[in-house]
């Protein structure tokens, strides 16, 4: 009993991960931290990436031997063999786990690569031949794997392309949701501004400053992807996996040679005569691997563009409610102007009303003058007829001195 709590606790705290490979078949395994980086020949930094408790920015990070990918609520480790994804039995990622089951499984078995680091093949023309360097077909540190115009992309890229989709398209509904609900309670708010519809519209504004910033990230991480060709060529696993079969390098590759002239001279005294002709075996033999990065370059701009359409369809969202604000503002200024205009013609007239109280008290006074000893009794209606009548009189004109100057429409 305590030896399988103590592997049920080991195997929590090594976290669950889908390993799914090029055939489509599919195992959770319980992972540590140090056997996936060995797996994977990752850094812990990069494993970050992958923790759903840590906010990182969306990213794609081509490695010596892996891609991790984390875009939006896609987290996955990409390698010329298999697909790694964190919490395959999380309700959110398990439709993913599925997609790459059934998209992986479909796709020919041209070029298989197994972890042993050697790429497979089905028939001959699976992989095209892969020339020592010096040869004539690696001249420049060109693709040594050749064309693949008429082959299936490799599985790194087919599994990207799946992570791609898989964040697009939930980027997408969420966008489509939202404007679902969005443009009624706008056009409802825009009807009947209440307490209510202000406050579905604060939330749905709030939505759609989070969902918009979301696509922002994926879109930028895209964009910075194809501006930058050694990150494109970094991510050709399964090239650089043939070329080490081929050449009989070490597992660590670089994209670009860096080093100092004299290490590359160093290499090519050591290369010997194959290498002298045109230069070709010092790029090769020093790490210049620059596969053509044409395939991974279309694909990326199929996403961004897609990216791109959800982020216009934010932005027209966001203009929508920001002309729907500007509207409800106009309406709330007519109404206080409206307010103004009341308040003044009150003012006015409680001015005037105040004015003919004073003459009324005056006349109130006690005091003698002629007027009280008169005996006639229409005198009292006639001059509090002279009185309201001056007081409407007095009225009257000040409203139209105050149309004709503007203050009143």
């Amino acid at each position: 009993m305590a030896s399988s709590r103590r592997r049920h606790a080991g195997a929590a705290g090594a976290g669950e991960w889908a390993a799914v490979s090029g055939a489509g078949a599919w195992r959770v395994e319980a992972i540590g931290k140090h056997r996936l980086m060995r797996r994977t020949g990752l850094p812990a930094r990069d494993l970050r990436a992958l923790d759903p408790a840590l906010s990182y920015p969306s990213s794609v990070m081509p490695r010596d031997r892996a891609v991790v990918v984390n875009l939006d609520r896609v987290r996955a480790v990409v390698t010329a063999a298999e697909v790694l994804v964190p919490a395959p039995r999380d309700p959110a990622v398990a439709p993913l786990v599925r997609e790459l089951r059934a998209r992986l499984a479909v796709a020919p078995p041209a070029q298989a690569s197994v972890p042993g680091g050697e790429v497979a093949a089905e028939d001959a023309g699976a992989l095209p031949p892969t020339p020592r360097p010096g040869g004539p077909a690696g001249k420049d540190g060109q693709a040594l794997v050749g064309s693949r115009r008429d082959k299936a992309l490799p599985f790194e890229f087919r599994a990207l392309e799946v992570c791609l989709e898989f964040a697009c398209k939930s980027l997408e509904h969420e966008t489509c949701a939202l404007e679902k609900e969005a443009y009624p309670a706008l056009d409802e708010l825009s009807s009947n501004v209440s307490t209510l519809n202000l406050e579905r519209v604060r939330q749905i504004k709030s939505r759609l400053v989070a969902v918009t910033g979301r696509v922002q990230k994926v879109r930028d991480e895209l964009e910075h992807l194809l501006d930058d060709d050694m990150d494109m060529a970094a991510m050709h696993l399964s090239e650089k996996l043939a070329y080490q079969a081929a050449d009989g390098h070490s597992s660590r590759f670089d994209i670009h040679n860096d080093e100092p002239d004299q290490d590359r001279d160093g290499e090519v005294e050591e290369e010997g005569d194959g290498s002298s002709e045109g230069g070709t075996g010092n790029g090769a033999s020093a790490g210049g691997f620059t596969p053509r990065i044409d395939e991974l370059e279309i694909l990326l701009e199929a996403y961004f563009v897609q990216v791109d359409g959800t982020l216009n369809k934010l932005t027209t969202l966001r203009e929508y409610v920001d002309d729907t604000e500007d509207y409800i503002n106009i309406m709330l200024d007519d109404k206080q102007n409206q307010l103004l205009q009341m308040g003044i013609m009150l003012s006015t007239g409680t001015l005037v009303i105040s004015c003919a109280i004073t003459v009324t008290g005056v006349f109130g006074m006690n005091i003698t003058i002629p007027l009280y000893e008169t005996a006639t009794a229409g005198v009292f209606w006639q001059v509090t007829g002279g009185i309201a009548g001056a007081t409407a009189a007095v009225y009257l004109v000040a409203l139209l001195c105050f149309k004709r100057s503007g203050i009143l429409q």
